[in-house]
């Protein structure tokens, strides 16, 4: 099935037609060239629409298989732009870039075997590659090959001497080795070349600090700041100094910039807690609990003796060692046991306080490196894998309509033959479409329609004039005048699947709306009268029972009289997911998508309960294939449950 064109689809066809007939190439040049635009600026959802476009009139070309799995990678969709790279590498086999940032892809899906292959091949293709001998030395890292790292990095120094990147990379490789001055003569070379590089700062601060060159690494900070004042990391570390050097003012000075630039930083409250304790501050408490919060490592009630614990210690010191004589004097024992536990507990004290201040010099020199820290989300990021999201399925579909005029196109959602029909015999008023779009903003105009088609049933009442009306009422939340239409539409025309759809699907959103008051806290309870017991009253909740079975029924009857329905399979699914039928329901989604392969909704749908079934890698390809085909909040989900 294709999908019902847009005013604006339509347009777009037109034009794409014309300029395909002369010169065809031109067009797809232009295509290509905004979708490349896009991705420059950061629009990736922007440029999967345009290489579709060149997909669907070119299906042989390499180039926007690779460029729109490009796009997928920068939305954090690996596993879908690893699709697209095997598609470009499917049709041009010689395509180092294709290998390399598919090889970049599985590295950052944590498969660093598969990486070093992909890098392998690209550098088999393309020898003089230095960023990929780069990628390659990292994907070796991570895989504990640090001197086979070394040699990759080398191996770009030897294509291009003045690598900022091989030079840094190697820095880190040798602080792994141990190799400390190593690494800072790495990071002044690193300065030399690029004098205003924030980060090789950073770096040789941390390095200075392992060798107790406090000086030299407070210099490197104060630089690394004066170049780029929004580094959190570099204040954080810059107050490690401070804080070595008993300067715990100071130190909280810069754990505050620290934290106000990243509030998601575990260790800088970690760090600020010890140093407001050290100077007697107050809030040093919360301070700490923030960090253990954030971070579990930093959560201090791991590593502290409970009441419990002190209590049965303090028991134990008061037991006479075995086979020590009794004493002749009773008060005497008395008191020297009491001298004994007190002196006991004392040293337990000591020995705990003691255990806790050098835990936390470790872990302050531990917090120099790039620990991984939770971000806050910000709503209004332009990365739409970023943004928050509430998770849950797609709607279910019905018939809704829009006015003649209207700008609203996003509403034409799927060409169904049975609609087209309907529109035709309404001659297209109303304008009639399946959609599970919200109806929000045209209540006065269903109220129209259902006194227009009051109008009509006068005159005419046949089946279709019941139908119309009762999807109206229906759209207009008058859900038992609308059942009562739409059983006469089937009375009348036991083979319309349209009445069936729409009876289905209504008598699903009266149970929603039912089963939502239900849960409304306002809600009065039923006193019930008990004679038989002669228990007197007794109260019981209202409930509202909801009869998914006839719901079921009106879709199955809707698939039976048109079996190519893919909307029938999605919404019973989405039935059968409610009532927790998954095999059922994904044998429907995966009949929906077989009948409309561009079926977004049933791609996400399925993707969700792919991982609800805790099978993350097939749900990501589901959910990327709705990303890529107009679903954008897919790529949130993508980014949260299957990386």
């Amino acid at each position: 099935m294709k999908k019902c064109p847009s005013h604006r689809g339509i347009l777009t066809q037109l034009l794409l037609l014309f300029a395909i007939s002369s010169p065809a190439q031109l067009n797809i040049n232009h295509y290509m060239r905004v979708g490349q635009t896009r991705i420059s600026i950061g629009n990736y959802v922007g440029a999967i629409e345009y290489f579709n476009i060149v997909i669907k009139f070119k299906p042989h070309m390499p180039e926007p298989y690779f460029f729109r799995g490009v796009a997928k990678h920068k939305l954090e969709d690996f596993q879908g732009a690893i699709l697209d790279y095997e598609k470009a590498i499917g049709i041009k086999p010689f395509y180092p870039d294709a290998y390399s940032y598919r090889g970049l892809a599985y590295h950052q899906l944590g498969n660093f075997g598969k990486a070093i292959e992909d890098y392998n091949k690209a550098l088999e293709l393309d020898p003089k590659n230095e960023g990929v001998y780069i990628n390659r030395g990292i994907a070796r890292i991570s895989g504990k090959d640090v001197d086979g790292a070394i040699g990759d990095y080398e191996k770009a120094l030897e294509v291009n001497p003045s690598s900022t990147g091989a030079l840094m990379n190697r820095s880190n490789a040798k602080i792994i080795k141990g190799d400390t001055r190593g690494a800072i003569q790495d990071l002044n070379q690193v300065i030399t070349i690029r004098p205003h590089y924030a980060s090789a700062y950073l770096n040789r601060g941390i390095a200075r600090f392992e060798l107790n060159d406090f000086a030299s690494a407070l210099r490197d900070y104060d630089q690394c700041i004066r170049l780029e004042p929004g580094n959190a990391l570099a204040y954080n570390n810059r107050g490690i100094v401070k804080h070595k050097l008993e300067d715990y003012n100071g130190a909280i000075m810069d754990y505050d910039m620290a934290i106000r630039l990243d509030p998601g930083m575990a260790n800088a409250y970690f760090n600020r807690a010890m140093a407001r304790e050290i100077l007697k501050r107050p809030g040093y408490e919360s301070d700490y609990q923030i960090a253990g919060d954030l971070n579990p490592q930093y959560d201090l009630s791991r590593f502290t003796l409970s009441a419990e614990q002190l209590a049965q210690q303090q028991q134990q010191a008061k037991q006479p060692s075995p086979g020590t004589p009794p004493s002749d004097n009773g008060k005497e024992e008395n008191e020297e046991g009491g001298i004994a536990a007190e002196n006991n507990i004392n040293t337990e004290k000591e020995r705990e306080e003691e255990t806790r201040r050098r835990r936390r010099l470790n872990l302050i020199l531990s917090d120099t490196r790039n620990l991984p820290v939770e971000k806050i989300v910000n709503p209004d990021d332009p990365h739409v894998q970023n943004r928050s999201i509430v998770i849950d399925l797609q709607p279910i579909f019905l018939i809704s309509a829009l006015e003649k005029n209207s700008v609203n196109y996003e509403r034409l959602q799927y060409f169904n033959q049975d609609i087209e029909s309907l529109n035709k015999e309404n001659n297209y008023n109303p304008l009639l479409t399946f959609t599970n779009k919200t109806n929000d903003g045209y209540q006065n105009l269903f109220q129209n329609y259902i006194l227009f088609f009051n109008e009509k049933i006068a005159v005419s009442p046949g089946s279709t004039n019941y139908l119309n009306r009762g999807i109206f009422h229906c759209l207009a939340g008058n859900y038992t005048q609308a059942l009562t239409d739409l059983d006469i539409a089937v009375r009348l025309d036991s083979a319309s699947v349209l009445a069936y759809m729409t009876r289905g699907s209504c008598r699903y959103r009266m149970t929603e709306h039912f089963e939502m008051l239900m849960d409304f806290p306002s809600q009065m309870p039923v006193r019930e009268q008990n004679n038989a017991e002669g228990k007197g009253e007794s109260e019981t909740q209202v409930t509202v029972m909801s009869d998914y079975d006839l719901i079921l029924k009106d879709f199955d009857r809707a698939i039976g009289l048109r079996p190519d329905l893919f909307f029938g399979y999605y919404n019973r699914a989405f039935i059968h997911l409610k009532l927790k039928n998954y095999e059922t329901a994904m044998a429907d989604l995966d009949k929906a998508i077989e009948l409309e392969p561009e079926f977004a909704e049933a791609y996400y749908n399925r993707g969700l309960t792919l991982i609800f079934l805790d099978e993350p890698a097939r749900g990501a390809l589901d959910l990327s294939k709705a990303g890529e085909l107009g679903l954008v909040e897919a790529y949130s989900i993508i980014k949260r449950y299957c990386n």
